[in-house]
């Protein structure tokens, strides 16, 4: 997964999309300043090295080759995506030996798909996915919530905008789909075990990626010299940094205590994860250090484009938590509870400058709830800690808990991860 870059100066000859700003960010005042700053006070960097920024600046113009073969010529081939589907479907269960007829651009995907690389520590990616399912529905709340100030940036925004999902009526159906991937990758031993529900899910979130970066690329509303490639390499890495440095960091709000080690086992197990999702970069930041000059240099690149395109992602989010119409009692005071703690966490984990620009709902007086949980969750933290028979019940508590919120909220459906249809506009 990891590849040795190259030295590449940050010249004319780095290819980097327009609107990603960080080269132009590097030589304002308040970067520089800032530079000097972090090197005073930590005798360390803000920002990656050249080489490795120019090689992320590359990587978004990057796409997933391997499967992009796969969804062109079998999906949407001669076999056609209801045969290649239940293929897939077959092979994901049994592996690809049982499906004699697969096509050679399939064979070659679960090739590099069923082959664990030298690099994986299974006990590091177990202990990542343990943090996973000791969050539960919290890292729900808050991946949601960080994802909202991303979505000013026409290069995650307008993929998510063509393809729908994310906005208006269906974003909550979108979002929980994209919770029951977290929790599939996360059940225990998931990623490495051959046939498990968490590496279809993966391949399937991989295929879906690809259909619909094909679409996107193609589509007038796309400028690739401007925002790159669609779902690109590095806004892939950038998703899984999401999951793994800026919770452990960020949940220490909520009384939620990460380690650094636990914060470094996150890292290896997102690693894994984008391995089969098919992150393939030519840097990728193995740090909590490296992994916070990569999110510092995302932030100097920011151009805030998306418009109204990222307005209504951002402002779809809280409202899909409100109750619906019809719902009485129990149903409707959940769905209550729901939307006025992701409202608060919206507040909490967006830029207060961001948040202003948008209709969002309040989080006063709402934030007393994590005010008032926070000894419980600490307590909880210092207890499992201490105490492995509680942290083993504490587990199976919150696994529980995460399944039967999932249910609750999707009301019988059922996760497709499918991109067959057609851009919204």
């Amino acid at each position: 997964m990891t590849a040795e870059v190259q030295p590449i100066s940050a010249d004319d000859s780095v290819r980097c999309p327009s609107a990603f700003r960080y080269w132009a960010a590097r030589e304002t005042p308040l970067f520089q300043r800032l530079e000097r700053i972090v090197k005073a006070l930590t005798g360390s960097r803000l920002f990656p090295t050249d080489a490795q920024a120019s090689a992320l600046c590359e990587d978004l113009f990057t796409g997933d080759p391997v499967a992009e073969r796969f969804v062109a010529e079998v999906m949407h081939g001669e076999t056609g995506q209801q045969r290649a589907r239940a293929m897939l479907d077959t092979a994901l269960a049994t592996g690809i030996g049982s499906v004699p007829d697969a096509p050679e651009a399939m064979r070659a995907l679960f090739e590099e798909f069923e082959t664990v690389p030298d690099w994986v520590d299974p006990e590091q990616v177990e202990r990542g996915a343990a943090i996973w399912r000791r969050w539960g529905t919290m890292l729900f709340s808050f991946a949601g919530a960080e994802t909202l100030e991303m979505y000013t940036e026409a290069a995650v925004a307008t993929p998510l905008s063509l393809a729908g999902g994310y906005a208006g009526d269906s974003a909550l159906r979108r979002f929980l789909e994209t919770c029951r991937f977290w929790m599939d990758v996360s059940e225990p031993g998931a990623l490495l075990t051959m046939g498990s529900a968490g590496r279809a899910t993966a391949l399937k979130v991989r295929v879906m990626h690809v259909s619909i970066r094909a679409r996107v690329a193609e589509h007038p509303e796309w400028d690739i010299d401007k925002w790159g490639l669609p779902i690109s390499q590095t806004y892939q890495m950038l998703t899984l940094l999401g999951g793994s440095v800026t919770p452990g960091l960020g949940l220490w709000a909520l009384g939620y205590q990460t380690t650094p080690s636990e914060i470094r086992a996150l890292l290896h197990f997102q690693k894994y994860m984008g391995y089969l999702l098919g992150v393939r970069l030519r840097w990728y930041p193995e740090t909590v250090a490296d992994s916070l000059r990569v999110l510092a240099m995302t932030i100097a690149s920011r151009s805030y484009d998306a418009g109204q395109h990222g307005a209504e992602l951002i402002e779809s989010y809280p409202s899909a938590f409100a109750p619906r119409d019809g719902h009485r009692g129990l149903t409707r005071l959940r769905e209550q509870y729901n939307f006025r703690i992701n409202s608060v966490y919206s507040a909490m984990y967006m830029a207060p400058g961001t948040r202003r620009k948008y209709r969002m709902p309040p989080a006063f007086p709402w934030i007393a709830i994590p005010i008032a949980r926070f000894p419980v969750i600490t307590a909880m933290e210092l207890a499992r800690r201490c105490c492995p028979p509680f942290a083993r019940r504490h587990e199976k508590f919150m696994l529980w808990h995460r399944e039967n919120w999932y249910r609750a909220q999707m009301r019988g459906r059922e996760a497709q991860f499918d991109a067959s249809g057609a851009l919204r506009r």
